[in-house]
């Protein structure tokens, strides 16, 4: 147990506790911003020739940005352009900024991308690529290292803990397992939307649920320090894009483009960059393969977050 308490303490820092379970299909309110100088000020007021770069929530918001700086600054070394990061505390505000125009390039999961490709015609630029070289993920189901649950089926009654609604690994996959293994979300006990991996880390950590899902990567992180135990890992999905809006002049689309795809994280780009192993683009991008966007959009619909 107090090996738990370091964890606890630096996320506790960053996230509000949750006051509990609900059966509704409805996010809970988790605010990021509870206190004053929580999140840097990141945003400016709109200027002519700055481009704006938006992301969707997994760790934290000063992590993040952390994160997404100085990877903005290669972007502007290889461009000649100006970028700017626009931070939202929402999944569903991310795509949509981009759509509308707010701005114009993101990091985004796979179904919020083909939300944001059926609603709004944005298109994307390149896929992420993991450490295994493979430009695709997997989510995990978690509990606590003493946990009694053994298997996915043991789930059955009890409480379960999602990301965003949005989010393809955090409750698209997830909910996936839990049916192919005979779970539905009635037969849930109840169910919460977090807002986050590291939340549904912290809901499970604190007891809030028994179970839920998160991103293979801050799972492999959690058990490398013992806080929590995989009991599922699912299959292969399409990883996490850069996707931009439709509008932007074709000629900074294909520059943004080459930077992505001249882009070394683990080589000569490595020293600019902070934490950048920590994304979903730990090696960089690729050429996405439409086929695979396929499995997350059918996943979508079969749901109901995006009409068919």
């Amino acid at each position: 147990m107090s090996s738990l308490i370091p964890l606890l303490i630096l996320i506790s820092c960053l996230f509000p506790v949750f006051s509990g379970c609900t059966e509704q299909e409805t996010p809970k309110k988790v605010s990021l911003f509870k206190r004053a100088g929580e999140v840097p000020e990141v945003t400016e007021s709109l200027q002519p020739h700055t481009l704006w770069f938006g992301f969707d929530l997994r760790l934290g918001p000063k992590e993040e940005v952390r994160i997404y700086t100085p990877f903005l600054k290669y972007l502007e070394k290889s461009t000649g352009k100006r970028f700017r990061i626009k931070f939202t505390e929402k999944y569903e505000d991310t795509v949509e900024n981009l759509g509308r125009g707010i701005t114009h390039f993101a990091a985004l999961g796979t179904l919020n991308y083909v939300i944001g490709a059926n609603k709004y015609g944005i298109k994307y630029l390149a896929s992420g690529v993991n450490k295994e070289g493979d430009p695709r993920y997997y989510s995990m189901i978690i509990v606590k290292p003493d946990s009694p649950i053994q298997d996915v089926r043991d789930i059955k009654g009890k409480c379960f803990a999602f990301g965003s609604k949005m989010s393809t690994q955090g409750h698209l996959i997830p909910r996936k397992m839990l049916e192919d293994a005979g779970i539905t979300l009635e037969d849930l006990s109840s169910y919460i939307y977090t807002g986050s991996h590291i939340n549904v880390a912290m809901a499970v950590l604190n007891g809030e649920c028994d179970a839920g899902g998160i991103q293979d990567i801050l799972a492999n992180r959690l058990v490398s320090k013992g806080k929590i135990r995989i009991i599922k890992i699912s299959e292969p999905y399409p990883t996490s894009l850069i996707a931009y809006n439709s509008a932007v002049d074709s000629r900074i689309v294909e520059a943004v483009r080459s930077a992505l795809l001249a882009f070394e994280p683990t080589g000569k780009h490595k020293e600019l960059l902070f934490d950048w192993d920590k994304t979903e683009m730990p090696l960089g991008f690729t050429e996405i393969n439409e086929l695979e966007l396929d499995k997350v959009m059918s996943l979508a619909e079969r749901y109901g977050i995006m009409k068919k």
